[in-house]
């Protein structure tokens, strides 16, 4: 039994690609990150980079949490700070789908929206805004730039993978947003395996796929390294939402359009 559902995020199981993969000499395995309780691979990070910042005193009980997000961070935010009891504030584009906005509220969540046309960028420099003309009021989580993001997966998402590998991983794949999944698991994998090559999967310019990045078309996190990446693929939408659709129907797995991207 688990004594708080915080205590269920990670050690997500992963499974094998079998109809969609086109080379039976080679083994796909898909993480399942959406067998976290807020849903996506970002309740790692929001749980590592709350509790890192609590150790370290910067957040303390009477600031409130704010970040700029796109969705799931904010829903892995939103998840934490309700445990714990922090107010938490998100600003975000007003492009974001009206659902998620729900789900943010549903969960506790301040939403402060942003101009679309500015798109992430616009939600980064609000908060930046707001904790430099009041920065004993908040906590900026700073997801871009905060090294317990990719640290949560250097801990947990890297090792996993490598246990229920059976420790065998040639490749890693992993889309490009914050790049902490990319700069976690890359580190690590490379300590298990230094032959295991790392592949970021960027969308094309003016690309639609929510919470992934083209870096040279907006801010580029402080937290990426170009040279851990061994290899990088550029997929375009259409790509993504239809793979996503073929996850779906042939491997029973409903994931989104980063997932569809990654596995294109």
């Amino acid at each position: 039994m688990s004594y708080s559902i915080l205590d269920l995020i990670g050690n997500t199981p992963m499974v094998e690609i079998k109809k969609l993969n086109p080379n039976p000499k080679v083994r796909i395995l898909a993480k399942l990150e959406y067998f976290n309780p807020g849903g996506s691979i970002k309740d790692r990070p929001a749980l590592y980079m709350i509790e890192a910042a609590e150790r370290s005193g910067e957040l303390t009980p009477d600031k409130t949490v704010i970040e700029a997000t796109s969705g799931n961070t904010g829903i892995g935010l939103a998840l934490v700070c309700g445990i714990k009891g922090y107010r938490l504030l998100l600003a975000m584009s007003e492009s974001v789908s009206v659902e998620r906005q729900k789900i943010l509220k549903a969960r506790g969540a301040e939403i402060m929206l942003t101009p679309g046309h500015l798109g992430t960028d616009g939600a980064i420099e609000e908060v930046y805004r707001l904790a430099r003309k009041n920065p004993q009021d908040f906590y900026v989580v700073d997801q871009f730039n905060n090294a317990a993001n990719w640290q949560s997966h250097f801990h947990g998402t890297a090792e996993e993978i490598w246990q229920q590998s059976g420790q065998d991983v040639t490749t890693f794949v992993a889309c490009l947003g914050t790049t902490g999944t990319l700069m976690g698991a890359s580190r690590r994998l490379k300590q298990f395996n230094p032959a295991v090559q790392i592949v970021g999967v960027e969308p094309y310019l003016g690309h639609k796929i929510q919470g992934l990045k083209n870096m040279k078309e907006s801010y580029c996190p402080g937290i990426f390294e170009k040279q851990r990446l061994d290899k990088k693929v550029n997929i375009d939408d259409e790509e993504a939402f239809e793979m996503s659709r073929r996850l779906a129907k042939a491997e029973g797995l409903l994931v989104g359009m980063s997932s569809g991207a990654g596995m294109s």
